[in-house]
């Protein structure tokens, strides 16, 4: 389970994201489930990680528009198990989205201080 709290009316929990020749870096990340992707970054954030290019891919942010994001590979703790993650590189908080939260169970209590838990569900 991912345990995590709501501030300022935003799902938040904490991430860890394994980079090239084991550096490694934890923050917090909003949940946000209208991005499609796995994980977003801040370029300072992918630097300090040594994160590998991999690609450029579009996106339709929430106004409508399209925006060209470059894309890394890294390695997220998630649940207890490391993951192989696309990153997506965006100027701003970190978010996780619902191609990372797929296979698993998010409830929030929104309110201030509220609760923020994933759960595995279980197989079909």
């Amino acid at each position: 389970m991912i345990a995590g709290v709501v501030k300022s009316e935003e799902g938040r929990i904490r991430l860890k994201v394994k980079g090239t020749l084991g550096r490694e870096e934890e923050f917090e990340a909003v949940i946000d489930t209208g991005y499609t992707a796995s994980l977003t970054l801040p370029p300072a954030l992918i630097a300090a990680l040594g994160l590998r290019w991999r690609s450029v891919d579009r996106g339709l942010l929430a106004d409508g528009s399209e925006c060209l994001f470059d894309v890394y590979e890294a390695k997220v703790v998630w649940d207890g198990k490391v993951r192989n993650v696309l990153i997506d590189e965006a100027d701003a908080d970190p978010l996780v989205g619902v191609r990372l939260l797929r296979g698993h169970e998010l409830k929030m209590q929104v309110r201030a201080g509220g609760k923020v838990t994933i759960k595995r569900l279980p197989s079909r």
